[in-house]
């Protein structure tokens, strides 16, 4: 080594070694708390970094070239596992790691590389020239690996990784130009200034990292909130709803008249006729499937915005949103026409018929359009069951 080496500044390395602890306390504590590969790899970079001081410190105070090798190996490592990092992305597997195992075999390659660069030139400068261009290019890797990722903390620490390509590119210059130059001392200096804006760079990059996960979190916790608001709404939907019919249930009914937002639309109370003596004749496991089955088909002759309810044991109420009492009464006409044609398994055709009233809700609360419709809807039953009675006699 060239006995005219200056002595080791010890401020530049006391506050590398801060550095390294701060930075890889940092990326260990986003590791922890998000599993993600990349931080672990960065604060695992970062404790190659701290030995890797040591060891320089030891090579600039005894100014002897048997620290180099151990010197060059962590700081060779630093760059291996970064380089990792920046191949493994924010991908959070175990697996991920193995990308650090398949570089560190050319470990051995690069430390024979400086060995042969010590004995060529016998100067530092040189080692830190070749260095400072290694981290440049996996600063910039890095820097490119990492353009999928948005936001504002992703983009701070996509610029803090550019500047540090830029400052490291910067450094190869200046220490190769200082080594032609043959002026150890000024190198010496420049070093120790690098330090210094070397650390601040650091910091903005450690603090965007901070954010980043920051907001990961907070994406985290609006897409836990999402998922809980469709979880709620799913349960209250599931307490609204009959379980035989799959229809509202007469809760979700009662909410709905005494609820404060009007109802534009037509109003329909509708029960089926003689639905006791299917039950007393069929059984009730019967009239259980008719009452599901006219579920379904209640279901699936309404409209979207239009709401289908279970009022009692055989007696249900749809809600015709925005329509006329010509629409809704066509609407159950079609309705009670397929009910002639029902089916009940193990007895063939068993005709449905049901009566049913409507009432317009314009202009009036929704309560007294059900009353209206409820009252139409007995007075058609009371007119059938009198026209059968006729018919019998």
């Amino acid at each position: 080594m060239d006995p005219s080496s200056p002595v080791v500044d010890v401020t530049a390395f006391v506050i590398q070694e801060i550095g390294a602890l701060l930075f890889g306390m940092v990326f260990y504590f986003l590791y922890r708390q998000s599993r993600v590969v990349y931080f672990g790899l960065w604060g695992v970079a970062w404790v190659l970094r701290l030995l890797a001081a040591i060891f320089g410190f030891e090579l600039l105070r005894t100014n002897h070239a048997g620290w180099l090798a151990p010197y060059a190996t962590f700081e060779f490592a630093f760059a291996i596992v970064l380089v990792a990092a920046a191949r493994a992305g924010f991908a959070s597997g175990v697996k991920d790691w193995r990308t650090v195992l398949r570089l560190i075999p050319i470990l051995p390659i690069f430390v024979a590389l400086v060995y042969a660069l010590a004995v060529t030139f016998s100067r530092l400068e040189a080692y830190h020239a070749s260095h400072a261009l290694v981290l440049c290019f996996v600063y910039f890797y890095n820097f490119l690996m990492l353009r999928k990722n948005v936001g504002f903390g992703a983009r701070v620490f996509r610029f803090s990784l550019f500047l540090l390509a830029a400052a490291f590119l910067e450094h190869a210059i200046i220490l190769m130009y200082l080594y032609n130059a043959g002026a150890a001392p000024a190198w010496a200096r420049y070093l120790h200034h690098e330090t210094y804006y070397d650390f601040t760079l650091h910091c903005v990059l450690a603090f965007a990292a901070m954010a980043m996960w920051s907001e990961s979190q907070i994406d985290r916790i609006r897409d836990l909130t999402g998922e809980l608001d469709h979880l709620r709404r799913e349960v209250q939907n599931s307490l609204d709803l009959d379980r035989l019919t799959g229809l509202f249930n007469q809760a979700a009914l009662a909410a709905r008249v005494e609820g404060p937002a009007d109802f534009e639309g037509v109003v329909t109370v509708c029960d089926m006729d003689n639905f006791k003596d299917i039950n007393d004749r069929y059984g009730h496991l019967v009239g259980d499937e008719i009452l599901r089955n006219i579920g379904n088909l209640l279901r699936s002759s309404i409209r979207h915005e239009d709401e289908a309810f279970r009022w009692g044991g055989d007696e249900f109420v749809i809600l015709f949103r925005n329509q006329h009492s010509s629409v809704a009464a066509k609407r159950m006409t079609e309705i009670e026409a397929r009910l002639h044609d029902f089916r009940v398994r193990g007895f063939g055709v068993l005709p449905i018929s049901f009566s049913w009233g409507t009432a317009e809700a314009q202009g009036r609360t929704l309560r007294e359009a059900l009353d209206e419709a409820d009252r139409c809807m007995y007075v058609l039953k009371r007119s059938r069951s009198a026209g059968e009675q006729s018919s019998a006699r």
